[in-house]
C-alpha cells in the first residue's frame, strides 16, 4: 500500500472510530485517561527500555546534547506523564457547553456549543511525552487522532500507543481513535499534510523548521506552534533578589525547551551593578555569553563574545545566551519585536506603570511580570498537559489544553417556522 493510501485508512479508521467517542460522556472519557494513566504507571519498566533503544541509536547518530534531551525518558518524565494525565482528567468536560444562545423574534431558538473538531493530525519530534500529552487532550476533547512522531522516537512511541490502545480496549471507546502513523518513511507527512478531507486539522511541534514545513506545505487547516526566542529584561525598578533567579531559572532550568530564554535585555541604568553578577552566575551555570558591546565591556573576566546579528534570532534549545543593554522598556520592547517570535516576554520590575507599558507594547502569546518564562506550560498553568503552544493569533493562542480543541456547531431549533 502507498503512503496515501495507508494515511487515508488510518484517517478514515480513526474517524469511525470516534463516533465511540461523541456519544460518551466526560464520566466516561475522564475514566478512560485514568486507566490509560493507571496502564502507562504499571509499564514503566517496558517505556524505559524501549525508551534506551531509541537513545542508543540517537547516541550512535551523533545528536547533540538538546537533542537528547528531548528525547530521553527517565522515571521522573513517566510520572509527570501520568500526573499529567490525571490533571486533565479532572478538569472540566470541554464538550457541549453552550457558548451563546437566544430566541429570534419569530421564535426559533439558537444555540452555540462546543464540539470537537474530529480526527487530528499531529506531528511532532523527538520528544516521546508528546505521544501521551497529545493523546489525553484530544481523547478528553473528543477527537480522535493520527499522531506521526519521528523515526528517533520510534520504539518509545510505539510502546506508548500500544499501552495506551490497550487500556483503551476496556473502556466504551475503540482503541483505533489513537492511530500511529508509521515514522519510518518521509513521504508518511506529506501524505498526512495533504489529506484534505480526511484530516481535519494539522498541529506541528518540534523545531522552527518542521513547523515552517509543515505551515507551507500542508493543504490541511494547521494550527501554528511556534518557535521560543524569549527574552527577559531586567528594569531600571527591578529588585535585584527576584530578577537574578528569574534570569537564571529562565534559561538554566530546561534549555532545550520553547520557553527558555534566549536573551537578557537589562536597562542601562542598572547594568553596571547587576550584570557583572549575571555574568558570574550565568557562567557558572554553563552558558555560553554572547553580548553586545556595551554588555561585553561589563563581562570583565567572564568569557564572553560579541554577538552577531544571527545571534539575536537564534532559539538556541542549549546553554547559550546573549545579552544587551537597552534604553528604555520601548527599547527592549522594540529589540523583542525585531528578533522576537511571538511566544513569551518577561519583565522583572518593582514599577507597575512599566510593567504595564510592557505588556501593552509587546505582542506576544504570554507575558510573564516578575517569573520566569518557564511557566508558559500547560501543566503549569493548570492544563494538566499541553497540545503545544500557538504563537498565531487564529482560534487559539498560547499552551493550547482542551477548550483550544474544540469548535462550534450552532444547533437551530423552531416550531415548523419557514423562511419567506
Amino acid at each position: 500500500m502507498d503512503t496515501v493510501a495507508l494515511v487515508a485508512k488510518l484517517a478514515d479508521t480513526a474517524r469511525t472510530a470516534a463516533r465511540t467517542l461523541s456519544v460518551t460522556t466526560g464520566i466516561v472519557r475522564k475514566a478512560a485517561l485514568i486507566s490509560i494513566a493507571d496502564a502507562i504507571d504499571g509499564h514503566s519498566v517496558q517505556i524505559l527500555a524501549a525508551n534506551e533503544k531509541d537513545m542508543v541509536r540517537a547516541r550512535i547518530a551523533g545528536f547533540n546534547p538538546s537533542l537528547l534531551d528531548r528525547l530521553l525518558l527517565t522515571p521522573e518524565r513517566i510520572k509527570g506523564i501520568t500526573d499529567g494525565t490525571r490533571q486533565v482528567a479532572t478538569l472540566t468536560d470541554p464538550l457541549g457547553k453552550t457558548l451563546r444562545e437566544s430566541v429570534l423574534p419569530n421564535g426559533i431558538e439558537l444555540k452555540q456549543i462546543s464540539v470537537p473538531f474530529g480526527v487530528v493530525g499531529m506531528v511532532y519530534e523527538a520528544r516521546p511525552n508528546v505521544t501521551v500529552d497529545a493523546a489525553v487532550i484530544l481523547l478528553m476533547s473528543g477527537n480522535a487522532m493520527l499522531l506521526r512522531g519521528s523515526s528517533s522516537a520510534a520504539d518509545s512511541n510505539q510502546a506508548l500507543v500500544t499501552i495506551m490502545r490497550d487500556a483503551l480496549a476496556a473502556t466504551e471507546i475503540s482503541p483505533d481513535v489513537i492511530q500511529l502513523v508509521p515514522s519510518d518513511n518521509r513521504e508518511t507527512v506529506k501524505a498526512l499534510l495533504n489529506a484534505r478531507g480526511k484530516v481535519d486539522l494539522v498541529i506541528p511541534r518540534g523545531s522552527a523548521s518542521l513547523i515552517r514545513m509543515v505551515v507551507d506545505e500542508s493543504t490541511v487547516p494547521t494550527i501554528e506552534t511556534g518557535a521560543g526566542v524569549c527574552h527577559v529584561y531586567v528594569d531600571e525598578f527591578a529588585d535585584f533578589s527576584k530578577a537574578l533567579p528569574i534570569v537564571i531559572n529562565s534559561k538554566v532550568q530546561r534549555p532545550s525547551v520553547c520557553n527558555a530564554a534566549e536573551t537578557l535585555l537589562v536597562h542601562q541604568s542598572i547594568a553596571e551593578k547587576f550584570l557583572p553578577g549575571a555574568f558570574k552566575a550565568l557562567h557558572d551555570a554553563g552558558v555560553i555569553l554572547h553580548c553586545d558591546s556595551r554588555s561585553l565591556a561589563l563581562a570583565n573576566t567572564t568569557p564572553a563574545t560579541l554577538a552577531t546579528e544571527e545571534n539575536w534570532s537564534t532559539e538556541y534549545g542549549s546553554l547559550e545566551m546573549n545579552v544587551a543593554i537597552v534604553d528604555s522598556v520601548d527599547s527592549a520592547i522594540w529589540h523583542i519585536a525585531k528578533y522576537g517570535t511571538s511566544h513569551t516576554e518577561a519583565i522583572v520590575t518593582q514599577n507597575k506603570e512599566n510593567a504595564a507599558r510592557f505588556i501593552a507594547l509587546s505582542d506576544c502569546a504570554a507575558v510573564m511580570v516578575n517569573t520566569s518564562t518557564r511557566f508558559t506550560d500547560g501543566e503549569q498553568m493548570g492544563f494538566g498537559a499541553e497540545i503545544g503552544i500557538s504563537n498565531q493569533k487564529l482560534h487559539a493562542r498560547g499552551p493550547m489544553g482542551l477548550e483550544a480543541m474544540t469548535t462550534t456547531m450552532w444547533i437551530v431549533t423552531g416550531n415548523g417556522q419557514v423562511r419567506n
